[in-house]
């Protein structure tokens, strides 16, 4: 693996004890994982740091929907699972690593994934199993 790759998922790593800046420093370097409509939610919040009534206002959803979304989301990034995954590509094929971002990331169900990816259940099933075993062996060290 080249040396750009690890210093990428490295910036992502989430630091011992961090503070409510760090955490949003944290996001803001990781709403670029996202896509779609929770990209513009994150980047509406954060970036442009409009309020909750302000984002649903724009949005046409109602402000507490937006909060669980945006509180949802949050919690999606801060965890350091998908981050995990980027660390160890090289030990993860290409469908794992799409499975991983929809689940971990996007927060699709295994239904949903494996609808969407064209493959059975049982595949994702079995990725993920395998993702989480990865995920554990890496925070034990």
């Amino acid at each position: 693996m080249s040396k750009k790759k690890n210093e990428k998922s490295d910036s992502f790593k989430r630091p011992a004890g961090c503070s409510g800046r760090e955490r949003i420093n944290m996001l803001c370097n990781r709403i670029g994982l996202l896509s779609g409509n929770d990209k513009h939610l994150m980047k509406m919040y954060i970036e442009n740091e409009n309020t909750f009534r302000q984002i649903a206002y724009l949005t046409g959803v109602n402000e507490v929907t937006v909060a669980r979304r945006i509180q949802r989301i949050t919690k999606r990034l801060l965890d350091d699972a998908y981050i995990t995954c980027l660390s160890n590509r090289h030990n993860l094929t290409h469908l794992d690593m799409e499975i991983a971002h929809d689940y971990f990331l996007e927060g699709l169900s295994q239904m949903k994934i494996s609808n969407n990816r064209k493959c059975t259940r049982y595949i994702v099933r079995k990725t993920l199993k395998k993702i989480h075993s990865l995920i554990s062996v890496e925070s034990s060290q």
